[in-house]
């Protein structure tokens, strides 16, 4: 059974990958710029000011950055088991480093500041650790004019906090923040097999 970083080597983990955020970022930079030119269309409006916080009484999404690394690897090391779940085909996160873990973040930094794709940490309220995360993505498939993905720490690391309620929280969110009229829940308000069969548009 897979358990939490002990708090001192969470420190020294800290300290260690500090060093290495420049480099990951200017990755990330020209990945992203990479798969911005692919792009045909945006994903939200040049108007839209894009959110970087929601807050409920049991926790905070805020923008997932590169200095979230420990808490976030933490969190997805000891709930591998139950987000493979979530993602049955990805064998996400198996093999996950703490370096690799750095250079995705960076990743999705980039991404949310380019406004191609928006991640954001699920945190508890005093910041004290990652709980899962949320993932907004640009979709091709027909009727859907987004794609979200989240993941929460399995039932017996949060009790108040599950993927439900976290997905009726961001439906609500999305719902009353963001431009979407048809945002997808893959694998969860529609099954993968389903989902997998859907027709993509040209845009």
């Amino acid at each position: 059974m897979r358990t939490a970083l002990p708090h001192g080597l969470v420190t020294l983990l800290h300290l260690c990958v500090c060093k290495t955020v420049a480099v990951v970022l200017l990755v990330a930079a020209l990945i992203s710029s990479l798969a911005y030119a692919e792009s045909p269309y945006p994903f939200v409006p040049e108007s839209f000011d894009v959110p970087s916080v929601f807050e409920t009484d049991q926790f905070r999404l805020r923008t997932l950055t590169v200095n979230d690394v420990v808490k976030d690897f933490d969190a997805v090391i000891s709930s591998a088991v139950h987000i493979s779940e979530v993602w049955p085909d990805s064998g996400w996160p198996a093999g996950l480093t703490l370096e690799q873990n750095l250079i995705d973040l960076g990743w999705h930094q980039r991404e949310f500041q380019r406004r191609t794709s928006f991640a954001y940490t699920v945190v508890a309220l005093d910041e004290s650790r990652v709980i899962g995360c949320v993932y907004i993505y640009p979709t091709r498939k027909a009727s859907y004019d987004a794609e979200v993905y989240l993941w929460t720490r399995p039932p017996e690391q949060v009790i108040n906090i599950n993927a439900k309620s976290l997905q009726s929280a961001v439906q609500g969110w999305l719902a009353k923040e963001w431009p979407f009229k048809a945002p997808a829940f893959p694998g969860i308000e529609i099954a993968w097999s389903e989902w997998h069969q859907l027709s993509e548009s040209k845009r």
